[in-house]
């Protein structure tokens, strides 16, 4: 239930407040002064403050500037009220952080609505902060391994740049974590990281999905369609598992890094694109070239900076650190008491030889919080992994 707080010195407006919210179920508080409702904010979180502007002592707008420079605070609403009040200061009151702002006598439908909206504005700031943290905390390399140094080194020395980029490494080793951070550093940030499963696409799609297609182009193709290339204009295009293209887009991928323009399955105008190109794969493409399934022109094109991303039997020394970061985020992400882990049981996960990687070691902390008590022990370990 969402706790308002009401705060004026009228004791009639207090009421009339606390009995009209509290009918539409909202839980709310008063507070006859500034001092009292600050003495309330210490003690209690609350979701929307309606505050009065002319009170003894402090007054609102000092009340005002004090919480939003609170960070605690700062993103709860605020409605501030007054029975004095012009255009001139509602308009300070909203610029120095207010909500909204309401007059007196307050009307009942008015007063409502800017409490729907309050609230509405309130929790979606709060998912933007959960999504931004997520976010934030998705695209992180956890480890302080040598190799793991070694590749922050490279990724700090060529995201500025618009280098092409082949990152390398066994499947779960976090290819895909290097590029979005490659993007994140780059000028380009502020446009699209583009990701494509070369895998993930039949070998007959794989063109349409790249360049996109004019309508009627083949069976399906009901209208025009911007390719990835397109999308990724001005930004990042990733091309994942690119070691499983076929010869056919492998071709029209190497005239596009070439001449910085595509042309749409279906079409003959071509169109100038602006694309950074990343590449991963976890096939040794040297060995794709003398089998002819790879060819090597393209891979000199996309071989400018090579990262290889070591396995995690390579950076064992990182175990503890990565199996603390995913205590706390599936925790957190599955709302439960953050779960410790004894010493052996960690000495025991440095023993195995993880070949899913990262990604098999994420899937099995989370088995492990889920089948064990408020601590992770040994026993467990070897009971469940």
């Amino acid at each position: 239930m969402e706790r308002i707080l009401v705060i004026d010195d009228e004791r009639a407006i207090r009421n009339t407040l606390k009995e009209v919210l509290e009918f539409e179920e909202y839980q709310v508080e008063v507070a006859q002064n500034a001092e009292e409702a600050l003495e309330k904010l210490k003690e209690k979180a609350y979701n929307l403050i309606y505050c009065d502007i002319k009170m003894p002592g402090m007054d609102g707008m000092e009340l005002l500037q004090m919480i939003k420079n609170d960070e605690l605070l700062e993103n709860v609403p605020i409605v501030m009220i007054s029975g004095h009040g012009n255009i001139e200061t509602a308009v300070d009151a909203i610029k120095k952080g207010a909500f909204d702002f309401i007059m007196k006598p307050l009307d009942l439908n008015r007063l409502l609505i800017t409490t729907k909206n309050a609230l509405d504005h309130k929790s979606l700031l709060q998912e933007t902060k959960v999504l931004r943290k997520k976010i934030a905390t998705k695209n992180q390399m956890i480890g302080q391994s040598k190799e793991i140094e070694q590749v922050r080194e490279i990724i700090a020395k060529v995201a500025p740049t618009d280098a092409r980029v082949l990152i390398t490494g066994e499947n779960g080793t976090g290819k895909e974590i290097v590029a979005r951070l490659i993007h994140e550093q780059s000028n380009r940030n502020n446009r699209p990281l583009v990701e494509v499963n070369c895998a993930a696409i039949p070998s007959e799609l794989i063109e349409s999905e790249l360049f996109g297609h004019m309508k009627g182009s083949f069976t399906g193709a009901i209208k025009d369609r911007a390719g990835k290339f397109e999308q990724a204009d001005g930004g990042t295009l990733f091309l994942d598992e690119i070691g499983d293209m076929s010869i056919s887009a492998q071709t029209k991928v190497l005239r596009a890094l070439q001449e910085n323009e595509i042309t749409r399955v279906g079409s003959d105008k071509t169109i100038k694109v602006n694309v950074r190109v990343l590449a991963a794969t976890n096939k040794n493409l040297h060995e794709e070239i003398e089998k002819g399934t790879f060819r090597e022109d393209l891979f000199h094109r996309l071989n400018v900076i090579p990262i290889h991303v070591p396995a995690l039997k390579d950076r064992l020394e990182d175990v503890p650190l990565l199996v603390d970061y995913f205590l706390n985020q599936i925790c957190t992400e599955q709302g439960i008491k953050i779960k410790t882990i004894n010493k052996e049981a960690i000495q025991e996960l440095q023993k195995r030889p993880w070949t899913g990687n990262i990604r098999e070691l994420r899937n099995v902390i989370e088995r492990l919080i889920i089948l064990s008590n408020d601590k992770i022990t040994l026993e467990n370990v070897k009971n469940y992994v």
